[in-house]
């Protein structure tokens, strides 16, 4: 590449991708604990309902992905350059588990957002289903588990064309080292390959643009039977402070879940139209799309990490159960440890939640 080649998008991501590796790790050493933190406090036995279940699988999903990316980001990012081309960094044990990272994250996000329509899918007819009891509790918990089922098949299937398109071939550098790169796909030419551009069609519009426009259409439903439930809130409390505590726990609910979804459209959507914009504009792949890269995987790692916060912040359940799962326990081995009166250890119960 010529120094007139080279664009200001380039260069910041080469600056930029001297970072990026650290700043992942950093990212996905909060993010998988945080997302351990989910599912254990999620799959309680008091928090087993059908939004909780799907929050708990695209927490499985997000640590997927982050999981995948630490032996990546070290490898790739941090113990070589990030644009350099190394016998020892594209060995082929080194680019088979890159090609199967490419295919485990793009997987892992394709169930997520799909997830996310789920969810509010769900959870608008949830709003608007006067049903209640144990038997529709359950009914619920199996239908959204029928659904992950469906989903995971689904978002596997889209992707078999996206699978097959990435392929190896063998380089031979100046100093006749052996090495491995990723064929070229030639977007934007007429010598690109008929399955490549299957594979960005589907991918783009059915795992990311479909999903958000769903997501788009179901949220608006969502906020606008929010800002209604909030205007009934308000002359409840004007009548009786009690119902309006009462109904406050389904708006601070969707209120949470309009939140999600907001991250999965500003992190999924920019994307998809990359995505199209690769497939049609010669040279955006190499000249935009492959620049904006690591800036994209940040975003998409942020959004993967985020939901512990969110979840504490929003759901007063959430929190209530976590402290039954964590605080109580470590009471308990201090009771075990140091004997004391039932008075005694009633009054630190109640300081504790002071």
């Amino acid at each position: 590449m010529n120094a007139s080649d080279v664009s200001d998008l380039d260069i910041f991501s080469m600056r930029y991708s001297k970072w990026h590796g650290y700043i992942s790790l950093l990212i996905c050493a909060l993010g998988i604990p945080l997302n351990i933190l989910n599912i254990i406090v999620l799959t309680r036995s008091k928090m087993r309902t059908a939004i909780n279940f799907i929050l708990t699988c695209i927490a499985i999903c997000d640590m997927t992905t982050m999981l995948s990316y630490v032996p990546f980001a070290v490898h790739f990012y941090c113990q070589y350059s990030a644009n350099s081309i190394l016998p020892e960094k594209n060995s082929l044990q080194w680019m088979n588990f890159l090609l199967v990272h490419l295919n485990v994250t793009a997987t892992a996000h394709t169930i997520s957002i799909w997830l996310a329509v789920a969810l509010a899918i769900i959870r608008y007819h949830q709003i608007h289903s006067p049903a209640h009891g144990s038997i529709t509790h359950m009914r619920r918990i199996i239908r959204a588990r029928v659904i992950t089922g469906t989903i995971v098949i689904f978002s596997i299937v889209i992707l078999i064309p996206n699978y097959l398109c990435h392929k190896l071939k063998l380089h031979q550098s100046r100093d006749n080292s052996t090495l491995y790169v990723f064929e070229e796909w030639r977007l934007g030419s007429a010598q690109v390959d008929t399955i490549r551009v299957i594979a960005l069609v589907m991918y783009s519009s059915l795992a990311k643009l479909l999903p958000c426009v769903m997501i788009i259409i179901y949220g608006g439903l969502l906020l606008r039977t929010l800002h209604k439930t909030i205007q009934h809130q308000q002359q409840l409390a004007a009548t009786s402070c009690l119902n309006s505590k009462r109904s406050n726990n389904p708006s601070r609910t969707t209120t949470m879940l309009l939140i999600v979804f907001v991250l999965f459209i500003f992190t999924e959507l920019p994307q998809g139209i990359l995505i199209l914009c690769c497939i049609f504009i010669k040279n955006f792949f190499e000249r935009t799309y492959i620049p904006l890269g690591d800036v994209m995987d940040i975003f998409t790692l942020l959004n993967n990490s985020i939901n512990f916060v969110l979840y504490c912040t929003m759901s007063q359940e959430f929190r209530r159960a976590f402290v039954e799962v964590f605080c109580s326990s470590s009471r308990n081995d201090d009771r075990n440890k140091y004997p004391a009166s039932s008075a005694v250890y009633q009054n630190n119960i109640k300081t504790s939640y002071i």
